[in-house]
Formats: structure tokens, C-alpha cells, sequence
């Protein structure tokens, strides 16, 4: 129970940052991850954390594939050098605004757990449409959130766009929006 306590500390210390409490539920690990490229080669992930869906995507990825993590906070980016001994692992200290200086090439599948609540429109939406622009045409772009206020966003941005809703508490939805 300590390692679950220190986690949801240090999420609620960065609340602002995270935009959660504590780490996404195990359902929600399965979930985001279930439209994963089985035989993909770039992956992205946006809101890296301590780590817990990070490690859900590794397991599921092929071993010459490469994982590009983004996170802003350099304490979770230590934390997660430390605990993920992994060369497929590229952790990235940065804003997923700032994806162009860090990965090159189609990217098959993004995995998001950024707060999009509290950042601007325009900050939204210029993550989005660079993602969807990187990202290959047939891939997926999976996102959690705890709110269906973006159903509308989402849909306008991407070709197709499916809502899970997840019964953990708070509840969780995962957007699965894809590139036609």
C-alpha cells in the first residue's frame, strides 16, 4: 500500500501537470492499449507518469519497435529511468506540442493520458492535429479522460472516434479515434 500512497502523492502534488489523483486504474491500462499496432514500429506515448501504462504498452509491442514516452515532469521521467529497464523506452522530458523535434517517420499508434481539461483550445488542438498528421494512415490515437466535454473535439479532428466508458472512479472514458 506504501508504493500506491507515494504514487498518489506525487500525482496530487502535480495535480496542475497530471490532471489526475493517482495512477489510471488496470482497467484502464487494458483499454487504452487495446488498439495497439501488433506489428507497428513507432509508437507515442503523451503523459508518461510513473509509468504504469507505459509498461502495458512494452509488453504488447514487438522487440525491434521503439516507444517515444512524453512527460513534463523531469521527477517522473527519473522515477521511470529508474524502475523500466527497457532499450525500446526513449523518454522524452518535453511537451507533447514539441513532438516534431523528437520523433521522425509514421508513427503507428499514440497512447495519451494528457489532461486536455486544463489546457487551452488552440494547445488541444494543435496537439491533435499534429498527431494526426504524424500519425500513419489506418492508426490509432487512444486517449484517457475522465469527462465526455471533448466527444465533440475529438469527432471534428479525427475520421472515427469510439467512446469506452470504464467503471473505475471516477469513471474514465477512452477515446479511440483513428486515421482514415
Amino acid at each position: 500500500m506504501k508504493g500506491k500512497f507515494a504514487s498518489a502523492l506525487q500525482y496530487t502534488k502535480h495535480f496542475a501537470t497530471t490532471g489526475a489523483i493517482s495512477e489510471t486504474s488496470r482497467e484502464v491500462e487494458i483499454e487504452i492499449c487495446n488498439n495497439l499496432d501488433a506489428n507497428g514500429k513507432i509508437y507515442v506515448e503523451f503523459g508518461m507518469g510513473l509509468g504504469n501504462i507505459t509498461k502495458e504498452i512494452l509488453d504488447r509491442i514487438p522487440k525491434d519497435a521503439r516507444l517515444y514516452s512524453f512527460e513534463v515532469n523531469e521527477e517522473f521521467c527519473e522515477k521511470v529511468k529508474e524502475s523500466i529497464k527497457d532499450e525500446r523506452l526513449i523518454i522524452i522530458n518535453d511537451g507533447a506540442e514539441n513532438i516534431k523535434q523528437h520523433v521522425k517517420g509514421d508513427i503507428d499508434t499514440f497512447v495519451s493520458s494528457m489532461p486536455f481539461t486544463f489546457f487551452s483550445k488552440e494547445k488541444t488542438d494543435q496537439i491533435l492535429c499534429t498527431s494526426k498528421e504524424m500519425l500513419k494512415k489506418g492508426g490509432h490515437f487512444s486517449q484517457i479522460l475522465y469527462s465526455k466535454m471533448h466527444v465533440k473535439k475529438f469527432s471534428a479532428i479525427w475520421d472515427h472516434c469510439d467512446i469506452v466508458k470504464t467503471d473505475n472512479f471516477p469513471a474514465g472514458y477512452v477515446y479511440h479515434c483513428t486515421k482514415n
